[in-house]
């Protein structure tokens, strides 16, 4: 008996290997491009990366060059002009300034050896007693002379962290202790005797520090002890702060220093301040 073939199994026929496409090498400008996201996606990964080698992506800001949440909308310049004193405040001979002093130049352009008394120096000539940038500028400004005495006043108004403001009061605060007598070199001409010491002020504001400042030479030994007043400047350093503003001036004599000038320009100046402030925040 004759058995029938086994069925030979059949074969599919083999399928042919698919055609890659071949890669073609990316233009230099493309390449560039891929290459610089790359390069983005790794830097923006998170912290990690940052802290990892030290760096700090650009467009990472100081924490002091931020807007504070916590800090109320600062006064408009209209609002910080409102609270300026004015020559009426202070009476009869004050009338607006004809020009910068004489003394200044004279008295006040001169350096120090110990820093803080070269800072205090400084703070007297430029009158940037908070900073010199442009966070720390003042809202609004204005100078008065006394036609009778002499006497010229700086008064300012400038708006700033609360913060930063009483580190400044508190700086002036050391300056009787580590600056009490010092001596200020001009760059031509003598050196000159500096003597500073406290000034009682108003309670005015949330804080405030007041500096009272001599700077002359010291009189020939005439058996009096005293020292000569002819030449000898004398002005008073204030700032008192409100909030987050602060009022500063200047009052300065080559005479006897006017107290009520000083005293006046605090208790008026910061009730003006007070009710800026109170109109500002009304209107956010």
């Amino acid at each position: 008996m004759q058995h029938a073939p086994a069925a030979r199994p059949s074969r599919a026929p083999a399928a042919r290997p698919s055609r890659i496409p071949a890669v073609r090498p990316l233009p230099g400008a493309a390449l560039a491009a891929v290459l610089a996201l790359t390069a983005t996606a790794c830097v923006g990964g998170g912290r990690g990366a940052d802290e990892a080698d030290g760096t700090v992506s650009p467009t990472a800001q100081s924490p002091a060059a931020l807007p504070s949440s916590g800090l109320p909308p600062v006064l408009t310049r209209g609002q910080a002009r409102a609270a300026l004193i004015t020559a009426a405040d202070l009476g009869e001979a004050w009338e607006p300034t004809r020009g910068a002093a004489t003394w200044r130049d004279e008295l006040l352009k001169a350096t120090a050896d110990r820093p803080d008394c070269r800072r205090l120096l400084d703070v007297f000539y430029t009158e940037d007693l908070f900073g010199s940038d442009a966070a720390t500028a003042p809202r609004a400004t204005v100078a008065l002379d006394d036609t009778e005495d002499g006497a010229q006043l700086h008064y300012r108004v400038t708006s700033y962290r609360a913060a930063d403001l009483d580190r400044t009061l508190a700086w002036l605060g050391t300056l009787p202790d580590t600056c009490g007598h010092f001596t200020a070199r001009p760059a031509r001409g003598t050196a000159r005797d500096v003597r500073v010491t406290g000034l009682v002020l108003p309670e005015a504001g949330d804080a405030r520090r007041g500096l009272r400042v001599t700077v002359g030479g010291t009189a020939p030994d005439d058996g009096s002890g005293g020292e000569a007043r002819d030449g000898i400047l004398t002005v008073d350093l204030v700032a008192v702060r409100l909030g987050d503003d602060a009022i500063s001036l200047t009052n300065g004599t080559l005479g006897e220093p006017a107290d009520d000038a000083t005293r006046t320009s605090v208790d008026i100046g910061t009730g003006r301040l007070a009710e800026a402030r109170r109109q500002g925040r009304a209107q956010v």
